[in-house]
């Protein structure tokens, strides 16, 4: 169970232009071969060493949208954190992320929208410092509530 008294909610109000969140995951053989259960994407390159090893990557690469659902694990916990709800993601992938790789997932805010409580960040994750994917989100966050007096 989550211990939601770790995870501390940021409210509209609180959120500022600038503001960045980051974490780092190791890519492991468990995690991929999990993606691929849960989402039924099979593809050899992700679960067979022998077929991946004739691709261009060499080897296994995880699923290009378990690297972005680490941006979700921001978003959800970090920044802006419970409450938030995704309107939209857009992803550009600039690299293969690789069994055992360390990816850093990172979101930093750049636009705030009053209408609906928008916050626009820019989303990126990297291997070794190289780029392997970015995009930018847009979640819709809570405002604070108002307390009777």
């Amino acid at each position: 169970m989550l211990d939601m008294t770790a995870i501390k909610p940021l409210y509209f109000e609180d959120i500022k232009i600038g503001m960045r969140e980051s974490l780092m995951r190791t890519v492991m053989d468990e995690d991929v071969v999990g993606f691929a259960e849960l989402t039924g994407d099979h593809n050899p390159v992700h679960l067979s060493d022998m077929y991946a090893e004739k691709t261009v990557f060499g080897q296994r690469i995880a699923h290009g949208l378990y690297t972005a659902s680490l941006i979700s694990a921001i978003l959800g916990t970090k920044l802006p954190g419970p409450g938030a709800v995704y309107i939209s993601q857009t992803l550009e992938f600039h690299g293969p992320v690789k069994i055992g790789d360390v990816v850093t997932v990172s979101a930093e805010v750049v636009e705030l929208f009053e209408k609906g409580r928008r916050v626009v960040l820019y989303c990126e994750a990297k291997v070794d410092g190289q780029k392997v994917l970015d995009g930018q989100a847009t979640v819709s966050v809570p405002r604070r509530p108002v307390t009777p007096q």
